[in-house]
């Protein structure tokens, strides 16, 4: 299997890293990376759990990703954790705005594989450890200042940032917010077409009580319609019996 052009450092650390021969070196456990130029040099593996010791990998001795497992070339080089602790880093780092205040927590990234360019880091506004939490993209050009477990931005909250992976929590609000926002405007056109309704039959009653030579033309209009309908019936009586006479077929 062929590498992808781009990977999650997330992903990356749930593979199982195995080599050609099928030894494998367990999952990994964090990424090795190099902030000022925002680039991963590579990642560290445990291969047993009970085992203080950790093999660190360069991101050139990747060579292959199934579903599952990572493949590598060559020998890893042996660390332990308090040493990889004290690689630089900003994946876990508090991100704050341009008021200083906290955002979120720098959460992941998504890096270029053959190159180890960091492309996008991703933001999580609670601890990223909980399963299902938003992450909203922060980009490179957002970062102004960058510390050891600081990251400084130039926005003013995450809704500044585009949202890449919404939460349940999140998804419900947002509908909660858009179902609110359309009933709104359903109630208020509903409201303007009944006052607009009410402003026009209240100006039909000024109208028909109002004006007397309104009525008088309807009632000169009624007495129209009866006599029309009177003369009409006398012609059908009247002319009734001489229509039967003259009709050589009753």
């Amino acid at each position: 299997m062929k590498l992808p052009s781009q990977f999650l450092l997330s992903d990356l650390l749930n593979q199982t890293v195995c080599s050609k021969q099928g030894l494998e070196y367990g999952s990994g456990v964090t990424g090795w990376m190099y902030p000022p130029v925002h680039r991963l040099l590579g990642w560290a593996s445990r291969p047993s759990k009970l085992s203080l010791k950790r093999d660190v990998w360069r991101l050139n001795q990747l060579y292959s990703i199934t579903n599952n497992i990572s493949y590598i070339i060559g020998d890893p080089a042996s660390s332990d954790q308090p040493t990889l602790d004290r690689f630089p880093t900003l994946i876990d780092a508090e991100l704050f705005n341009i008021n200083q205040q906290k955002l979120g927590i720098v959460a992941d990234m998504l890096f270029d594989v053959m190159s180890g360019n960091i492309l996008y880091y991703l933001v999580s506004r609670s601890n990223p450890k909980l399963p299902g939490t938003s992450r909203w993209m922060l980009s490179i050009d957002r970062i102004q200042d960058q510390q050891p477990g600081i990251v400084f931005s130039n926005i003013d909250s995450l809704n500044d940032l585009p949202l890449l992976k919404s939460s349940i929590r999140q998804e419900f609000l947002t509908k909660t917010r858009e179902f609110r926002s359309q009933f709104q405007q359903i109630t208020q056109n509903a409201n303007t077409k009944l006052e607009g309704w009410l402003d026009d039959r209240d100006d039909f009653e000024n109208i028909t009580h109002s004006d007397s030579s309104f009525r008088n033309v309807s009632d000169s209009f009624d007495q129209s319609l009866d006599d029309l309908n009177i003369t009409y019936d006398d012609y059908l009586t009247d002319n009734s019996s001489h229509n039967k006479d003259e009709d050589p077929w009753v």
